[in-house]
């Protein structure tokens, strides 16, 4: 694996250059879209972008688990999780880059 990582500024970069808003508009319209997603998710909400992808939050229960040194039981309590579910055309683009 490569290791880069894309990150809110490469965003940004791409935005500026791609649609033509300044450098400061491209970094508001990143930071926006995020926002509206993250408050999305905070509300429980799904957040589904065609041929891309799901996320969504979940309820997990307080269940016991155990502790893989030692064995002892410990009790992991009741949270909330963020998943992903990526879409098939997401799935096939992934796959096809693993096969250069």
């Amino acid at each position: 694996m490569a290791g880069k990582t894309l990150t809110r500024m490469d965003l940004s970069e791409a935005v500026f250059r791609e649609v033509g808003l300044s450098r400061n508009e491209s970094a508001e319209l990143v930071e926006s879209v995020l926002r509206h997603m993250s408050d999305a998710l905070v509300r429980g909400e799904n957040v589904k972008i065609s041929s891309f992808g799901t996320f969504s939050v979940r309820d997990k229960r307080a269940r016991i688990g155990r502790n893989p040194k030692t064995g002892e039981e410990v009790p992991i309590s009741p949270r909330r999780v963020l998943t992903f579910r990526p879409s098939h055309l997401m799935k096939e683009r992934v796959a096809a880059g693993n096969r250069r």
